[in-house]
């Protein structure tokens, strides 16, 4: 991880679960990170758990990665606080419909799942490409993924419905080899992958479907997760790491 030291990490989502496991990490193997959320004060929060050498390393953003305008402000301010652009992105903000998707009267939750898997992904991975390419320096950039992207999960009868969430996660997929062929034919030095986990114990679901999908799967740690990502961004850079897949022990999917 020597040649990244001081360099900067974007995290969407950083405010809890996933996102924050993995700000965490990146700031105390070395980098300056940026959390982006909505909820900037949970960042702030975030700050304190942190070893008192590394606080001052985490930078809280608001930002709402849905919104196009919101995502191009935080990496302006990015570059404008820190004086430097995003080396590596880690695109993690997503949420779960649990509507059915055959259901009257899911259009919202249809709309803010995609523009929140997809598009917020679009927009952030556009800015950090973009920055990297044009300052023609070795860049990655994650998607945090699901297993739900590779195959739909038969959850059964008791559990709810995954809606359109496993059409997002298939779809990341897909653009992970995109952007993959597309960083090639510009010569960059910019690698991309996404992380595909099982189950894992965060928020992104209701407390009482949590409770239930707990009791009946077994489940990862967000900071499984981010010990994954941080793999993957310390591999040399002539490796492309394509997609890493992690279960817990006993997943029956």
């Amino acid at each position: 991880m020597e040649r990244w030291q001081g360099k900067v990490a974007m995290v969407t989502g950083a405010s809890s679960g996933i996102g924050a496991a993995c700000a965490k990490a990146l700031v105390c193997a070395g980098f300056v990170v940026v959390g982006l959320a909505r909820r900037q004060e949970r960042i702030a929060q975030l700050q304190q758990e942190l070893p008192t050498r590394f606080r001052s390393n985490l930078h809280a953003c608001k930002c709402d990665i849905t919104k196009e305008e919101s995502v191009n402000d935080a990496f302006k301010w990015t570059q404008q606080k820190l004086g430097a652009g995003v080396d590596v992105l880690v695109n993690n903000a997503g949420i779960i419909a649990t509507t059915e998707l055959s259901a009257r009267q899911n259009t919202n939750e249809i709309r803010n799942t995609i523009d929140t898997n997809l598009l917020g992904t679009v927009f952030c991975t556009r800015e950090a490409f973009n920055s990297m390419r044009e300052r023609d320096v070795e860049g990655h950039i994650v998607i945090i993924n699901s297993v739900a992207g590779l195959q739909v999960p038969n959850l059964g009868p008791n559990l709810p419905s995954l809606n359109i969430y496993p059409a997002t996660k298939f779809a990341l997929r897909a653009m992970n080899e995109i952007y993959r062929q597309e960083f090639q034919r510009y010569k960059t030095r910019v690698r991309i992958t996404t992380i595909s986990p099982g189950i894992v114990d965060t928020d992104i679901l209701p407390t009482s479907i949590r409770n239930v999908v707990k009791d009946m799967l077994p489940s990862l740690t967000s900071e499984d997760v981010a010990d994954a990502v941080l793999w993957a961004i310390s591999t040399p850079p002539n490796v492309q790491v394509h997609n890493i897949t992690i279960k817990p022990m006993g997943e029956k999917f």
